[in-house]
């Protein structure tokens, strides 16, 4: 199945929907906005992933495998390794890729990573921003993260339609195609 855009109308009713791309470009924000205005029920793949201090919950791949098994929701699809890939892209019904070029998915992410490294506010239970001087120090400092991984996700989303041959692919490029298709295809769902 080809991939559709901001105006193509949906060959069905999505039940269970993952909305993918880049770090930091708006996968949780229009996760929540699909949620509420569809009525799907949605759960942060950061909140179970990430547990005090930045470590991994050792119940996260059980918590996802219930979640994937439910009848309706709505999530971001972040975690690739380990065949994790397969326990949410098996039971999806639908894909929206945030293919936003880097001019606009690099700043959105920098101002988010600044905002919560000067408040100090708390990301996630236990989880709080680093100061910024660890964008030299860290590896895995999430601005580095962006950086090593930007490009990747045109691979992964180039294989995705023979491997998940079910999925209906939405291709989003910009933050107005975004609002194209929530005004349009978007809403005309039940």
């Amino acid at each position: 199945m080809p991939l559709l855009c901001a105006d193509s109308p949906l060959p069905h009713t999505p039940q269970r929907v993952l909305v993918a791309g880049v770090t930091g470009v708006g996968k949780s924000t229009l996760s929540a906005q699909l949620s509420e205005r569809r009525n799907r029920p949605y759960t942060g793949m950061d909140v179970l992933h990430w547990g005090p201090g930045w470590t991994t919950r050792p119940d996260f791949l059980a918590q996802a495998t219930a979640l994937a098994q439910s009848a309706q929701w709505v999530t971001e699809w972040q975690y690739w390794s380990k065949g994790f890939k397969h326990i949410l892209g098996d039971r999806a019904d639908t894909c929206i890729w945030l293919n936003f070029p880097r001019r606009r998915a690099l700043p959105r992410l920098l101002k988010r990573t600044v905002t919560r490294s000067l408040t100090g506010r708390e990301v996630f239970e236990g989880c709080v921003e680093p100061p910024m001087w660890h964008v030299f120090s860290d590896p895995d400092h999430i601005l580095r993260w962006e950086a090593r991984t930007y490009n990747n996700w045109r691979e992964r989303m180039q294989t995705l339609p023979e491997e998940f041959p079910h999925l209906t692919i939405i291709e989003l490029r910009s933050p107005s195609e975004v609002r194209q298709w929530l005004a349009g295809p978007a809403s005309l769902l039940p």
